[in-house]
């Protein structure tokens, strides 16, 4: 009988312990899942504050190509300042893991796509395509950010 019992109490914290584990098992895949995602916010945080410098600097150059007659920069002197203005939302949210995040680099990489393909325009200026390259750079780090954000960073 003590036996028995001695079998049965046994038995029981194994199966404790097996359940224990268990759960600790899922905790560290949750905690894996959530560094993951972090990984993502912050390399996403960096490409926007890398984009943000750049188009700004673009736009400085643009507006020294238009003051020098060259009209036809006026479109990426706009979309320049414009994309470095959005670069800098969602590095500032991004940054933080903002509760807008997905929503902030959602419209970044659509400002990135957009000023990117206006500064492709001028292939033979060297600031220009630097220009278009981080922002091709920063549209993808917003999408894979997007990609891997989870769904309580929608809300």
């Amino acid at each position: 009988m003590r036996r028995r019992m001695a079998l049965t109490a046994l038995l029981a914290a194994v199966l404790v312990l097996a359940g224990a584990t268990g759960l600790l098992v899922r905790a560290d895949e949750k905690a894996d899942d959530k560094a993951h995602a972090h990984g993502h916010f912050d390399k996403c945080a960096k490409a926007c504050a890398d984009c943000m410098r750049e188009c700004a600097s673009c736009a400085h150059h643009c507006a020294h190509m238009v003051s020098e007659g060259k009209k036809d920069h006026m479109r990426t002197l706009g979309t320049c300042s414009d994309c470095a203005e959005f670069c800098a939302m969602a590095a500032k949210i991004t940054s933080r893991h903002g509760p807008m995040a997905v929503l902030t680099c959602e419209a970044c990489a659509k400002a990135c796509d957009t000023c990117g393909a206006a500064c492709e325009k001028f292939p033979d200026d060297e600031h220009m395509k630097r220009c278009a390259k981080v922002c091709r750079d920063c549209a993808k780090e917003c999408r894979e950010m997007v990609k891997h954000a989870g769904h309580d960073h929608d809300k």
